[in-house]
């Protein structure tokens, strides 16, 4: 990974900040994205203290925002005309059902959306890399519920439950897709589960009931840097290289849901996000 350029969203915490820290570590010259430049400048000054690494970036945006996407990726776009890695890793999870500046359910916006966007925006450098690799953090939780193409919002049947449920089987049919349809044999595309892992994703915008359920559950869980090691597997591995469309865990690929598998459904939400996000050409 010496002087590979690798882009990580939320590689300000949990499993972004391993990510990014392991990437440095291997050389990489790295580009965190974080929504708070405070906490981006600090575990930027973390990961340089632990790798010393000076090949470090802070770039902010808000990913619930499809113009700080844009607007933030055109920046990474001018700078780094090439792109080796881009870890789709960003994730919240929402008690109280809202909608972003877009009109877009906020789960599926920050989840899944950001995703798509920036990877479409980011896409031309990708291409250009000899290995572009595309990362997109996805959950075995895309088994408990399918896509609701009916209502995307989940205006009718919102729980928090179903809408992360519903974002993370969309990352996997999203990177199905994806390999489907690009031309680039250069390009992989992988969707990976890291497990349960101690993060404060429960806690950060859920009411004292979720959050108490979540600080039980993920007492049981893995620590952020083990529950990293699938996605930075994914991202720097030679074993993984040209292993696209697939999804991981444990470093290794297996069955994802079987809705992710049908090719009309996938086909459908695809077409549906790229009108959500204004995408007239996804490759162009």
């Amino acid at each position: 990974m010496n002087n590979k350029i690798c882009v990580v969203t939320g590689a300000n915490s949990g499993l972004g900040f391993e990510t990014a820290k392991a990437l440095a570590a291997q050389g990489a010259r790295v580009v965190l994205l974080s929504r708070s430049a405070d906490k981006g400048q600090e575990a930027l000054d973390k990961i340089f203290t632990a790798t010393q690494n000076d090949q470090l970036e802070l770039m902010t945006v808000d990913l619930s925002s499809q113009a700080s996407i844009r607007e933030t990726g055109q920046k990474i776009l001018t700078k780094y005309p090439v792109i080796d890695t881009l870890v789709n890793n960003a994730g919240t999870w929402i008690s109280k059902h809202s909608l972003t500046e877009d009109g877009v359910e906020t789960m599926f916006a920050v989840n899944h959306l950001a995703y798509v966007l920036m990877t479409h925006v980011l896409y031309p450098a990708l291409r250009q890399a000899p290995d572009g690799r595309i990362v997109c953090v996805a959950s075995d939780s895309h088994f408990q519920f399918k896509i609701n193409y009916e209502d995307l919002n989940l205006t009718d049947k919102y729980h928090g439950l179903r809408a992360y449920a519903q974002s993370k089987g969309a990352n996997v049919m999203f990177v199905s897709e994806l390999h489907k349809r690009k031309l680039e044999e250069n390009v992989s595309a992988y969707a990976i589960q890291p497990g349960l892992v101690k993060t404060d994703i429960g806690v950060k915008r859920t009411n004292w009931l979720h959050a108490l359920a979540w600080k039980i559950r993920r007492s049981g869980g893995v620590s952020p840097a083990e529950g990293a090691q699938c996605q930075i597997f994914c991202a720097s591995a030679a074993e993984a290289q040209g292993q696209s469309g697939l999804y991981w865990d444990k470093c290794k690929p297996k069955p994802s849901a079987k809705y992710t598998y049908v090719e009309e459904e996938r086909a459908r939400l695809w077409e549906m996000c790229m009108e959500m996000c204004g995408i007239e050409k996804f490759f162009g």
